[in-house]
């Protein structure tokens, strides 16, 4: 067991040592195509129009808002949020896995996941391939319901096949390796919404089989291929097999897997891709994982590489690459004039944590990579990034490409000749319309280019350009979409306060506990609830002993703490006994408003996977590295700075891991000894802080100095 618990443990530092080593930093890459954090990628050609739908990742577990990515040129994408009515029950968040087919009257069918009312498939239809949509139940009947074609089944990840006599058969299925296999039906094609003939796929015909069935077929053979192993990781690969009708038998193929992490990890976790056939020649899109690369590994990345057939039945290994498919359409897109160029920022951040050692650049702003991107040092406005052209150039458009392209960033494009004296080209500082890229049109001579970013919707989030890309002209842009404008007023920002402050050593004996005085910004009072009482441990320190019971504030958790929102909670503790799971120390959201990974935050001593940071689900949650020894007394502090989480234990960094959260606020209770549900700790606690920012491990030392529990002179007993 030993021996087996060193191979594991080594193969895990070489696999995070290699993930530090991936290069996909080049300029000019054609790899991820898309600026964003985007998974599960169909990929379709109507007319002359490229369309990419996704899921929208790197939030609340990947659901973000529904959008369609859209192209000419398979180079120059662009971004539009569509509008799907939600169902009656339930305001839609998820959007997975969405798939379109075009139907014989012409319209266009979309087909996505969702498991707020059950795991179930649902149908839409629209006159262009970009909606308005319809429900195709109107009272929201699935097309695939949870529990098709047997009882138990999920039904997700749907992807549509339409053969050559016009037939369309639908394959769907995830978690299949428990579930028994991967489903396959008839859609009727007269209504669009009607499953016949399904069933299921033996396991043993698609072998190490997990999610993500897509049909093809070539010639006389029809292709399933499929994504196996685990989608948070590494293991991640597409595999197929291949038979002479659409229902099987299916024989395994020749050469699995046909897509994987390649050696030096720049494409990690690569899978659930779609095909693009161009002619005679076939390409793959799928996803990657972002790099660094994001806790649980839902921050994805869009790519599409060459796909090549041996024969009929066989798929050589795909080769993923960095610099993608070779430009195999002309592009109307002039030179853009800020590649390359020399770029200087107010600031970036750098990212020091236990796994990572990584700027975000000014530079990666201006190298036409969607793989990095300049990030401002902090969450903290105003932010500015200023392009040296290298000569006075004539400007005519700016196209911006902030980091999340469903939310609205509020900034002002300003431009010079010498870099001193500033003229606006473009005043969005009252925007509040989201898009990717942001097009900017003027003209203009001038050397310098500064973009100042100065507010965003959403709490938290920083200053992020994927690229911004300058032009001597204009050119045409297909479609010229534009979102609705949101009703959301800019994010609140921190104040940098501490806002929540207790100090069991300022409370005397006489003193209730009944309530108590908060004496941080926010102010309020503590209401005990349950078994809590004031005591002297067997070291002579006074704290307060938890069993059953917990502290209330009766003032609303600050809006500075919702969604991407910074904080630090630091306090002294002492577990007696330190349980496998529950024992919350402090939590501050309501699991219920959205009950999905990330939009949970907490601070935990339990020595479970969520040991350290509870978000609700395993693959994001934070354990102790080393867990604090029970039955003595020690400080933990809890960080998260809109980009790193981190647990201190004693002033040392124990753990960290790369976030972004969607914290749920809105109806939550700062609690003090337990969680919204229970989960309660049941040992001492001597002090608590509470801060809307990341404080630094400077910082963390001082207030370990200035709380350090103090012996009593007061007898409880």
């Amino acid at each position: 067991m030993k021996k087996q618990y060193i191979f594991f443990a080594l193969i895990v530092t070489l696999n995070i040592f290699a993930q530090k080593k991936a290069n996909s930093n080049a300029p000019k890459t054609g790899n991820p195509i898309l600026p964003g954090y985007y998974a599960d990628p169909t990929i379709k050609k109507f007319g002359n129009i490229y369309y990419i739908y996704a899921t929208t990742d790197n939030e609340m577990l990947a659901s973000g808002a529904p959008t369609v990515w859209y192209s000419k040129d398979l180079q120059n994408w662009y971004n539009y949020t569509m509008e799907i009515p939600s169902l009656s029950s339930v305001n839609l968040r998820n959007f997975w896995a969405p798939d379109i087919v075009e139907g014989k009257d012409g319209k266009y069918y979309l087909y996505f996941g969702n498991c707020q009312a059950g795991c179930n498939i649902y149908g839409y239809v629209s006159d262009t391939p970009i909606g308005p949509w319809i429900k195709l139940n109107e009272d929201d009947t699935p097309i695939m319901a949870h529990n098709y074609p047997r009882k138990g089944f999920p039904s997700l990840d749907a992807q549509f096949f339409t053969d050559t006599d016009g037939k369309v058969y639908a394959y769907w299925g995830t978690w299949v390796h428990y579930n028994g296999g991967y489903a396959v039906g008839e859609l009727n094609t007269d209504t669009m919404k009607d499953m016949v003939n399904s069933t299921n796929i033996p396991l043993e015909q698609t072998p190490k089989p997990f999610e993500a069935a897509y049909m093809m077929k070539k010639g006389d053979k029809y292709i399933l291929m499929y994504s196996g192993d685990s989608c948070h990781d590494e293991t991640y690969k597409v595999r197929y097999s291949y038979a002479d009708t659409p229902y099987g038998p299916f024989t395994e193929g020749a050469n699995n897997p046909i897509l994987s992490t390649n050696e030096d990890q720049s494409t990690h976790g690569p899978g659930h891709h779609s095909v693009l056939q161009e002619g005679d020649d076939y390409y793959m899109a799928y996803h990657k994982h972002d790099y660094p690369m994001t806790r649980g590994g839902l921050a994805r990345q869009v790519c599409i590489d060459k796909m090549v057939f041996e024969n009929d039945s066989t798929i050589k290994t795909v080769v993923p690459t960095n610099r993608g498919i070779e430009n195999i359409i002309k592009s109307n897109v002039p030179k853009d004039l800020a590649f390359n160029t020399n770029t200087t920022a107010s600031s970036y951040y750098h990212l020091n944590s236990l796994e990572h050692d990584y700027e975000y650049k000014p530079s990666y702003a201006t190298d036409n990579n969607n793989a990095t991107m300049w990030k401002a040092g902090n969450n903290s406005f105003p932010q500015n990034l200023i392009i040296d052209l290298g000569s006075v150039q004539k400007i005519k458009r700016v196209m911006t490409q902030f980091e999340f392209a469903s939310y609205y960033y509020q900034y002002t494009l300003e431009y010079s000749k010498e870099g001193e004296n500033w003229k606006m080209y473009s005043d969005k500082s009252n925007n509040q319309t989201s898009g990717s890229p942001m097009i900017d049109d003027n003209d203009v001579s001038a050397r310098y280019l500064k973009l100042t970013v100065l507010a965003t919707e959403k709490v938290g989030l920083y200053t992020a350009v994927w690229n911004i890309k300058v032009y001597s002209s204009l050119f045409d842009i297909p479609l010229q979409l534009k979102n609705k404008k949101s009703n959301n007023s800019p994010a609140l920002r921190s104040k940098k306060e501490m806002l929540v402050n207790l100090n069991l050593s300022d409370i005397s004996k006489e003193e209730s506990i009944s309530t108590i005085k908060n004496k941080g910004s926010i102010g309020g009072i503590f209401t005990k609830k349950g078994d809590v009482t004031l005591e002297v441990d067997n070291e002579g320190i006074k704290a307060i002993k938890f069993s059953k019971g917990a502290l209330v504030l009766n003032q609303p958790v600050p809006k500075t703490l919702g969604w991407n929102g910074s904080y630090t909670i630091s306090t002294w503790v002492k577990n007696p006994e330190v349980a496998k799971e529950g024992e919350i120390l402090v939590s501050w959201c309501d699991r219920h408003e959205f009950n999905l990974a990330n939009s949970y935050n907490a601070l935990a001593y339990n020595s479970g996977h969520y040991g350290a940071a509870p978000h609700l689900d395993g693959h994001f949650d934070m354990r102790y590295n080393k867990l604090p020894e029970a039955n003595k007394w020690h400080h933990i502090a809890l960080t998260f700075d809109g980009v790193v989480e981190k647990i201190y234990v004693d002033g040392v960094l124990d753990n960290s891991q790369n976030m972004l959260l969607s914290s749920a606020i809105d109806n939550a209770k700062i609690i003090i000894g337990s969680s919204d549900v229970g989960e309660h700790f049941s040992g001492f606690m001597a002090s608590i802080q509470m801060y809307d920012y990341a404080i630094t491990d400077k910082e963390i030392l001082n207030v370990i100095k200035n709380t350090t529990p103090k012996k009593s002179t007061d007898n409880f007993k």
